[in-house]
C-alpha cells in the first residue's frame, strides 16, 4: 500500500522570523520563584543528597508548579521549546544546582535513562572519546560542533554549569515546518523516512540482541507527529553486515532534512550560560550545537547536565515510543557523576 503523507499540526509550524525575538522563548525566574526554589532544596537536601531520592512531593513548589504546567504545555502543545533565566550560579554549588535543575525537571516529567548505565541525570561535556570509538555518544565527544538530531525521550532538558572558552551555542530547529514542507514538495522522501531505518545501537544493546535497531524517522499518531532523527546512527548502521541496506532514497532524505535545518529560516540559536536550563519536545525540535573551544586550566570547560523526561501530559505514544524501549537500561538506574572542572577563583 503507497502512503500518501498529509500534513500534521500545522499550527507550530514556527520559522526563525516567528522566533527572533529571545523574549518569546525565554522565561525569567523572578524574585518569588527564587524563594520557592530556594525552600524546595532545603526540604530536598534534608530528605537526601541522592537525587534518585527525591521525587515531587520533596521538591515542593506553589506558584511555579503553575509556571512549569504551562511550559510543559508550551512545549508539548506549542512552539516546542524554552529557555529558562536562571538559577544562580554563584551563590550555589554544581550539586545544588544540579539538585535544583533536577526538582525543575521532575515537575515537567518523569526521567528517563540515557544509556546502559542507568543514567537518570547526564553531563554533557568532553569526556575524552576518540571521534573513532564505537561506543562514542554526543554528550561525551568534546570541541566539534553536533548536527542536529533527536534523542531519546519526550522532553530533553539541559543545564549549563560552564560555558566554553568560545563557541558552544545551542540550536534547535523545528522539524515538524520541514516536514511539512516536504510533504508538499517531495512527498516520495517524507513516504522514504516512514519505512523502519536501522539505526547503529552504539554497542549498548541488550544481551544476545542486534548491534542495530529499526525506527522509522516519521510516525504519524493520532494525528500527531512523532520524529526519531539521528542520521549519523541510520549511516553507522551500515558497517554491520545483515543490517537492512539503505535505499537511494532514504539517504536523499536524510541528506535533505539534515540541510534544512541547518537553514537559517528554521532554526535559532540559544547562548546557555551558568544557570540557565533549555527544555525542548523532543519529537518536534531538532537540537544540535556549534563547535566551541575549551580552557580547562582556567575554568572555562563546557559543561551541562541532561535530563531525558517522559511528560505526563501525553496519554497516548505510538508503540515504538513506549517507555519499554531499552528497558534493559533501567535495570541500573543512576546518576553521572563525572567531577566537574574546579571553579575559577575570583581576581584579589
Amino acid at each position: 500500500m503507497k502512503l500518501d503523507p498529509r500534513p500534521l499540526e500545522t499550527h507550530v509550524d514556527w520559522l526563525h522570523d516567528d522566533v527572533r525575538d529571545e523574549s518569546r522563548w525565554t522565561v525569567e525566574l523572578t524574585p518569588q520563584d527564587h524563594k520557592e526554589l530556594d525552600r524546595a532544596l532545603s526540604v530536598a537536601r534534608a530528605r537526601s543528597d541522592n537525587l534518585l531520592d527525591v521525587g515531587l512531593e520533596h521538591f515542593p513548589l506553589d506558584s511555579l508548579a503553575g509556571k512549569l504546567a504551562g511550559i510543559e504545555r508550551e512545549l508539548m502543545e506549542g512552539r516546542g521549546f524554552v529557555r529558562i533565566r536562571a538559577l544562580d550560579a554563584k551563590r550555589y554549588s554544581d550539586d545544588d544546582l544540579t539538585m535544583l535543575y533536577w526538582g525543575i525537571g521532575i515537575h515537567l516529567g518523569d526521567p528517563w535513562p540515557q544509556n546502559h548505565y542507568g543514567h537518570v541525570m547526564g553531563d554533557v561535556t568532553d569526556q575524552g572519546k576518540r571521534l573513532d570509538d564505537p561506543t562514542l555518544r554526543g554528550n561525551e565527544i568534546g570541541q566539534i560542533g553536533l548536527d542536529y538530531h533527536t534523542d531519546g525521550a519526550d522532553i530533553i532538558g539541559l543545564m549549563c554549569l560552564r560555558s566554553a572558552k568560545s563557541g558552544g551555542l545551542s540550536c534547535v530547529a523545528n522539524v515538524v515546518a520541514i516536514y511539512n514542507e516536504l510533504v508538499k514538495t517531495r512527498p516520495d522522501l517524507v513516504a522514504a523516512l516512514y519505512e523502519p531505518l536501522p539505526y547503529d545501537a552504539r554497542q549498548e544493546h541488550a544481551k544476545g540482541e542486534k548491534p542495530y535497531y529499526l525506527f522509522p524517522i516519521f510516525t504519524e499518531h493520532q494525528d500527531r507527529l512523532f520524529v526519531r532523527f539521528i542520521p549519523q546512527y541510520v549511516l553507522a548502521s551500515q558497517k554491520y553486515p545483515e543490517a537492512p541496506r539503505l535505499s537511494d532514497a532514504a539517504r536523499e532524505a536524510l541528506m535533505l532534512v539534515s540541510e534544512m535545518a541547518r537553514d537559517p529560516r528554521y532554526n535559532v540559536y540559544m547562548d546557555l550560560q551558568p544557570g540557565e536550563m533549555q527544555f525542548i519536545n523532543n519529537y518536534h525540535v531538532l537540537h544540535g550545537r556549534q563547535a566551541y573551544e575549551d580552557d580547562a586550566a582556567s575554568g572555562r570547560k563546557r559543561h551541562l547536565k541532561r535530563l531525558w523526561l517522559a511528560t505526563r501530559s501525553l496519554k497516548d505514544r505510538p508503540e515504538r515510543f513506549q517507555r519499554r524501549a531499552h528497558s534493559h537500561w533501567h535495570d541500573n538506574i543512576s546518576v553521572s557523576r563525572l567531577k566537574p572542572v574546579d571553579r575559577v577563583s575570583p581576581a584579589p
